[in-house]
């Protein structure tokens, strides 16, 4: 348990990023803040416009916040154990109360599932009165709704979504908002719970016909002890239990609630435009299927036994190659939908102020048009090891795959986006290349294991060109490190620039972790990128990305140096680094996409990227420890 005392809160209209819990139904997540208020939740799906969206405008986003009306001393917040159920308690020179918030889970691939969110307010000592304001900005901010106080609570009608929150306490509208107060003592509980429906539903407009309706002590505690049996069953599955089970259950327990059950797929982060420096503009749409995050998502759930979740992935994967075309950036995009769709336009939200003052805030995401070589190798890896540790691909799905790897072949050695998708123009990056050698040499390995048909002898005579050319032209003997591009794309009047996402050499078997030429890039990347234990990705003054303004530390790359670390033998320096950067979690064990220079956290929030980077970290530096 975390304490969080309220001078760590910086300004009263933002909190920061750090300052939030998740929770959520696997179609969706809601951020809860230490002060109580849901500052961002779309519904009904994590694609969908906000409902509450005050993380990205305090004055026009909208918020649902429960707060005692008295000087608070602290807050605590903190997960019920091995569950995404959230609780958060408020101590106050009055009383002590605890919220609970969940979106209930019965059963997995729920046909009857309804979408709710529930606030259970518990007196846990003393007596206060509590405020409650509920302050619904539909699309975004951009639509209307009509408020109308209910018998059991108060509706929000909007052309395209209704939300209605019933309650125990009476909320009286007040404008387009609704507000409530009510007393609370030790042992006494109130209750709010929200749901969501298409205006077209018939029964969306008779409070009576809802079974939603039912707001009693009975009820919820029937589905707080049923989605808490959910969260135990699932986790129970989790084959690692070394040092840092905590950690590691804890980024299980996040990547989950970051795929979208119905589909199968697992969205790189549940928020937009959180900005990776405050003011900048490099504020992004992260709401979408990386194709290079799922893929490693993938790897990290099968490493913890989590077998179901990377075949729901494999399905969503397996309908997005039954549709694979070459529109110029070859037969596969780079990011989807939800539902496996690549257009996903990218356009500001001009009336949003952003995160204090961060704009543009932009839907959508311009890098589904870019070409990134490296998804192939990252995507591949991942079908191979579903295949070698799993139940196996079937023959479709293999025959997807050879038309794939054809077109690579054909184009591997073309100037590209690269894994950061920069703005800059493409260019030859040593990883794309990499990642493209990894590509054709996992369908070597699948072709020759299970005896599956394939042309071997073009595969093998691409694998070993690919090869020489990053040993060729992607390693600097002057510098003694791989460099980021290529040596044609290099000037070479100066050093050149090193990258963290060359540390993952040892890891997809291109180099041996004993090679002198790795063990040089690890030391060129110590002296250039990393500060204590935090990494960056690269250096934009000096190898710039068509974007200004800095950022902070990326998390993912941190977790990548402790793995080198462990690879190269230096244990004791990779368990105080792990160490170390477990410190940069927030008070939940969750992790931002970057980390700033006081440790503040950056970027959409959580990312899943981070996190399975913690737990291949985790489990190989325990495995070398044993």
């Amino acid at each position: 348990m975390s304490r969080i005392g309220a001078e760590h809160l910086v300004g009263a209209d933002y909190l920061p990023v750090a300052e939030h819990g998740l929770i959520g139904d696997l179609r969706t997540v809601a951020l809860v803040g230490t002060d109580g208020r849901i500052d961002w939740f779309c519904a009904p799906r994590f694609d969908s416009p906000s409902v509450f969206g005050s993380l990205l405008d305090a004055r026009k986003g909208g918020h649902w916040t429960i707060s005692p009306d008295c000087r608070q001393a602290g807050r605590q917040q903190f997960y019920f154990p091995e569950t995404n159920i959230l609780i958060t308690r408020m101590l106050t020179e009055d009383g002590i109360v605890e919220l609970q918030d969940f979106m209930p889970l019965v059963r997995e691939h729920d046909e009857g599932h309804r979408q709710r969110l529930v606030r259970r307010v518990v007196g846990i000592r003393g007596r206060m009165r509590m405020d409650v304001e509920i302050a619904p900005r539909l699309d975004y901010g951009r639509g209307r709704h009509e408020t109308t106080a209910l018998p059991s609570g108060v509706r929000f009608a909007g052309d395209k979504l209704t939300v209605t929150v019933h309650s125990d306490v009476e909320l009286r509208a007040d404008g387009t908002d609704a507000r409530g107060r009510f007393m609370i003592e030790e042992g006494q509980t109130v209750l709010f719970v929200l749901h969501t429906a298409d205006p077209a539903d018939p029964a969306c407009g008779d409070p009576d016909t809802a079974d939603a309706a039912r707001v009693d002590a009975g009820s919820v505690d029937a589905l707080f002890g049923a989605t808490a049996a959910f969260w135990h069953t699932w986790l129970r599955q989790c084959t690692y239990t070394g040092r840092w089970r905590e950690m590691v259950q804890r980024s299980a327990l996040t990547l989950k609630l970051l795929t979208h059950e119905p589909t199968g797929a697992i969205v790189a982060a549940p928020t937009l435009g959180l900005p990776e420096q405050l003011g900048g503009e490099r504020n992004w749409d992260y709401r979408y299927v990386w194709i290079r995050d799922a893929a490693f998502s993938l790897y990290a759930l099968l490493r913890l036994g989590f077998t179901g979740e990377a075949k729901a992935f494999i399905q969503w994967l397996t309908a997005c190659l039954r549709t694979a075309g070459d529109e110029g950036g070859g037969p596969l995009r780079v990011l989807y939908s939800i539902d496996g769709h690549a257009d996903l336009p990218e356009y500001p939200l001009d009336h949003l102020e952003g995160y204090r003052g961060s704009r543009p805030v932009r839907v959508g995401n311009g890098a589904a048009g870019q070409l990134q070589l490296d998804i192939y190798g990252e995507l591949i890896d991942s079908i191979y090891l579903f295949n070698k540790y799993s139940v196996g691909i079937s023959h479709d799905s293999w025959t997807d795959l050879c038309t794939i790897v054809d077109w690579l072949l054909d184009h591997w050695d073309a100037p590209d986006q690269g894994i950061w998708e920069t703005r800059a123009g493409r260019q030859d990056h040593t990883y794309s290349r990499l990642m493209c050698w990894v590509a054709v040499e996992r369908m070597i390995r699948m072709a020759r294991q299970r005896g599956l048909p394939g042309d071997l002898i073009r595969w093998s005579t691409a694998r070993d060109r690919i090869y020489r050319q990053i040993i060729d032209r992607g390693w600097d003997p002057a510098a003694g490190t791989f460099a980021q591009r290529l040596a044609d794309e290099r000037d070479g009047s100066a050093p050149p620039v090193v990258d963290a996402s060359l540390l993952l050499m040892p890891m997809v078997k291109f180099l041996s972790p004993d090679d002198p030429r790795f063990r040089s890039t690890v030391d060129a990347i110590a002296e250039q990128l990393v500060m204590d234990s935090l990494v960056y990705r690269y250096d934009p003054a000096v190898s710039p990305d068509g974007l200004s303004g800095a950022e902070g530390t990326f998390s993912i790359c941190s977790f990548w140096w402790v793995e080198a670390l462990t690879r190269t033998g230096q244990i004791e320096r990779a368990r105080l680094a792990l160490e170390k950067t477990f410190t940069y979690a927030n008070h939940l064990g969750l992790y931002a996409e970057q980390i700033g220079m006081t440790g503040e956290h950056l970027g959409n929030f959580p990312q899943a990227f981070t996190h399975l980077a913690l737990i291949s970290a985790a489990t190989n530096l325990d495995r070398a420890m044993k």
